[in-house]
């Protein structure tokens, strides 16, 4: 199977599962009684499903599993570490999914929300999932990052992206598209520096994305709710560690930064204002930029998501451009 046509497999194939289960999940959440009760900061006047991102969970899964099997047998991975990389990634989605279903359904405190995604990190970075070492540019060389800076970078970084993406999920179909145009670029990124393991990962969140968005668009008949928002802000916090070793030190870090600066900065603000105030950093708001969107300055839920959907569509290519460009022979190659 060529490569082009395995990533087809893995984006129809999550696309395809996240559409199906996506009306089975909402039921099972009726019935349970696993709903988002209205409130002040909410944007919804009747209480509604929130844990819609078993559905993404479910698609990125099952085009990962379909799609390793041609992968396997063909030269597309290069090493065991592909293997590993995919195994790891899986792993724990899985267990920072498995706490955002508590969260949803149980409720979790603050603090012990913080602490599991401290735990699942560590155990991520004992798959393999680290900086470590960046490669300068203008040859093969790499400046290698001792353990000290190393390990707490990383977690930083898992931590800061999974809360940003949390932040993020805020109006109807906001996150879900996000993370399909986000995901879209960081595709053509990773495809760029021959990383086919994250590449097919991208793929599956982006047709899971997709898959449950027409049930998440305003009106919203279901929510991702901190199942879909954490474990998507982790997928991305991982594929970006991985597209880093292949790209140049110049870039590495701030290519990630540029795809994801929106919920990146607006978790940023989020924490300055909150301790500005004197309130603690998880206690939620309505300063968020979304929500600043149609509070302060008036739009539609609708007008606001379309306006934040394009302001990530020009970051993702700012991004693109950073790393190399369209004129790349691996990007010639797929088109």
């Amino acid at each position: 199977m060529s490569l082009p046509a395995l990533y087809a497999l893995a984006t129809v194939t999550a696309f395809v599962t996240a559409f199906f289960a996506t009306p089975q999940i909402r039921k099972l959440a009726l019935k349970v009684g696993v709903l988002d009760a209205i409130g002040e900061r909410r944007m919804h006047a009747e209480p509604k499903p929130r844990i819609g991102g078993i559905a993404v969970y479910l698609g990125l899964a099952a085009a990962l599993f379909v799609t390793i099997g041609f992968a396997l047998h063909t030269s597309l991975f290069h090493s065991a570490n592909d293997t590993q990389d995919f195994f790891g990634l899986l792993f724990g989605g899985t267990l920072i999914m498995l706490v955002g279903v508590w969260d949803d359904i149980m409720g979790m405190r603050p603090r012990n929300k913080f602490v599991a995604q401290i735990v699942v990190a560590i155990i991520s970075m004992i798959y393999g999932f680290h900086i470590g070492d960046i490669r300068v540019p203008g040859g093969e060389n790499y400046l290698y990052l001792p353990p000290w800076i190393d390990y707490p970078l990383t977690l930083v970084w898992y931590l800061g992206m999974m809360n940003a993406i949390n932040f993020l999920d805020g109006l109807d179909g906001l996150l879900s598209g996000v993370a399909a145009i986000s995901g879209v670029f960081l595709f053509a990124i990773a495809s760029m520096h021959g990383h086919v393991g994250a590449a097919l990962v991208l793929c599956a969140l982006v047709g899971g994305a997709l898959g449950f968005l027409p049930y998440n668009f305003n009106p919203a008949k279901i929510f991702l709710g901190d199942t879909g928002s954490l474990f998507i802000g982790y997928v991305f916090a991982t594929v970006s560690l991985l597209i880093t070793a292949k790209v140049a030190v110049t870039v590495s870090l701030l290519v990630p930064l540029v795809a994801l600066a929106l919920p990146l900065a607006d978790t940023a603000a989020a924490i300055v204002r909150r301790m500005r105030a004197g309130r603690a950093v998880t206690e939620a708001d309505r300063g968020h930029f979304h929500h600043l969107l149609v509070f302060h300055f008036g739009l539609g839920v609708k007008q606001a998501v379309l306006l934040i959907y394009g302001v990530s569509f020009l970051l993702g290519m700012a991004a693109y451009l950073l790393s190399g460009g369209a004129g790349h022979p691996r990007i010639a190659g797929l088109v």
